[in-house]
């Protein structure tokens, strides 16, 4: 079976914005099935049974104090110093995805553990992108995004989460947001950048859940990275 998705094929849909829910309402974010590897270890805490194909159990948000923000000031990454080359690798879960996706052509490869998603990662270890597949088609991306709203207000008000924007358009959703590490992860409380993207495949349910994540200085960049992921990426699935 091949499931190929493609943003451009889509793109004269139209666009629909939704309301945003800002604030500091904890989630580790950005992401996905399992604590995802950052600078030091995870790029944030996850909720439990947050897969792009199930709805996750709703848990009260755990009490903490807000932590002091500090603000890395490193130079942007800028889109135009990107170059970007297609990479393949496989990922597991319910099924096995052959993923196919053009990264940034210097950012190197980590297999996650488990091995459900790939992660991209520059040479500062400060931006990365991850790539999610091997999970079951049966939700729009639309469901996804809000299934992930659902579970940032499950999450440590310490890790001060700020939904930044929500849009859906013809075959994908996009949650762009802000968040603080823990304090295992980042001391000093350093502010990250997360861009996440569930694109859909013909039948217009998701088919691979993708997160951009910086600093916020990268924005632009982080998004311009998720963009070429968006246009490229493709998911070959086998039996396990």
């Amino acid at each position: 079976m091949a499931k190929t998705v493609s943003r451009r094929a889509m793109l004269g849909a139209g666009l629909l914005t939704l309301a945003g829910v800002g604030g500091a309402g904890g989630y580790g974010v950005g992401l996905f099935l399992t604590k995802e590897p950052s600078i030091a270890g995870t790029a944030a805490p996850l909720a439990v049974g947050s897969t792009p194909g199930t709805t996750p159990t709703t848990t009260p948000t755990p009490t903490g104090p807000p932590r002091k923000v500090t603000y890395d000031k490193s130079p942007a990454l800028e889109a135009d110093d990107l170059n970007y080359a297609t990479r393949t690798f496989t990922v597991t879960d319910m099924i096995k995805s052959r993923i196919s996706v053009r990264v940034p052509s210097d950012w190197a490869y980590t297999k996650q553990n488990p091995p459900k998603s790939g992660r991209f990662t520059d040479r500062t270890k400060k931006r990365w992108i991850r790539v999610e597949a091997g999970f079951t088609i049966t939700r729009p991306p639309a469901d996804s995004l809000e299934a992930r709203l659902k579970q940032l207000a499950g999450i440590s008000t310490s890790q001060m989460v700020k939904v930044l924007s929500q849009d859906v358009e013809a075959n994908y959703a996009t949650l762009a947001y802000t968040y603080v590490p823990d304090e295992e992860l980042s001391p000093e409380g350093v502010l990250r950048y997360v861009i996440v993207r569930w694109v859909a495949d013909e039948s217009g349910n998701c088919a691979v859940e993708m997160s951009s994540t910086g600093l916020p200085q990268d924005k632009d960049a982080l998004l311009d990275i998720l963009d070429h992921a968006t246009d490229s990426v493709q998911r070959r699935d086998t039996p396990l």
